[in-house]
C-alpha cells in the first residue's frame, strides 16, 4: 500500500520516490488505525497544507516547528499558525512579539500565517499529525524521516534558502543543511518555557530578509 496524499504537483514531483517507500506504507496504516480510535489533528487534506500553500520552487524561508497544535480547531497544517478567529497560542504570541521588535510592525490581528506561506515561507513541522490533547503522540512513526527528506531535498536542489530552526529538536536538522549554500538561524523555541533564553532578540525576520536581498531575491513581507 502506497501513501498517495493530495499534494501540490511541484512537491509530488520531487518527493514521488519517498511516498513509494515501505515506511510510508507503515505510516499510512498507522494513521488509518489511529483515526479509528482517536481524534487527530489537523483534519484531512490539511495535513499537507504547508506543501500546498508554498510550492517547491517558491520556497525562500523554512520555519521548522515540532508537531501540530493538539487543541480543538488550532492545527491547520502550517507550523505555529492557527486559523482565522482562533485564539493566538503562547508560542505564536511570542513570535509576534519578536516580529514587532525586529521589524517595527504592529501586532498581527490574526494567528493565521497563510500570508507568510504565500510569500514563500514553508511552515513545516517535524511531525505532521498528532492525537487530540497528546503532544508528540505521533513521533517515531515515519514523519521524522519524511520531513528529513523534505529538508534534504530543499538543501540539495535549491540555493540560498533561510532555515529558521527554533528549539533543540529543530536544531538537529541543521546536520542536513549545507551552511555554505544556505543561511541557518538557530534560536531557543518561542514557547514561554524557553523564549527568554535567547529567542527574544534573535531577529530572525530582519536577518532572513537581509540574506534574501543579498542574493537578489525579493524579501518576505512579514507584516500583515
Amino acid at each position: 500500500m502506497q501513501f498517495n496524499p493530495v499534494l501540490h504537483e511541484s512537491w509530488k514531483s520531487v518527493l514521488r520516490e519517498e511516498f513509494a517507500k515501505p515506511y510510508m506504507a507503515h505510516l499510512k496504516a498507522f494513521l488509518v488505525e489511529e483515526k479509528e480510535r482517536y481524534t487527530l489533528y489537523p483534519r484531512g487534506n490539511a495535513i499537507f497544507n504547508a506543501f500546498n500553500s508554498t510550492p517547491f520552487d517558491a520556497v525562500k524561508v523554512v520555519i521548522l516547528g515540532q508537531d501540530p497544535y493538539h487543541g480543538v480547531g488550532q492545527a491547520h497544517g502550517l507550523s505555529f499558525s492557527v486559523p482565522q478567529g482562533i485564539k493566538i497560542p503562547p508560542s505564536l504570541h511570542n513570535i509576534f512579539k519578536e516580529l514587532m521588535e525586529d521589524i517595527g510592525c504592529d501586532y498581527p490581528t490574526s494567528g493565521d500565517l497563510s500570508h507568510w506561506a504565500a510569500e514563500g515561507v514553508l511552515l513545516l513541522n517535524t511531525l505532521l499529525t498528532v492525537r487530540a490533547r497528546e503532544p508528540l503522540s505521533h513521533k517515531e512513526q515515519g514523519w521524522e524521516r519524511f520531513t528529513d527528506e523534505v529538508i534534504r531535498t530543499l538543501n540539495d536542489q535549491r540555493d540560498h534558502l533561510v532555515f529558521i530552526l527554533w528549539g533543540a529538536p529543530a536544531h538537529k536538522k541543521s546536520a542536513l543543511i549545507d551552511s555554505t549554500r544556505h543561511l541557518i538561524l538557530k534560536a531557543p523555541h518561542p514557547s514561554p518555557l524557553s523564549s527568554y533564553r535567547g529567542f527574544f532578540g534573535s531577529k530572525p525576520f530582519s536577518q532572513s530578509n537581509a540574506y534574501l536581498t543579498q542574493w537578489g531575491m525579493t524579501p518576505i513581507r512579514w507584516a500583515f
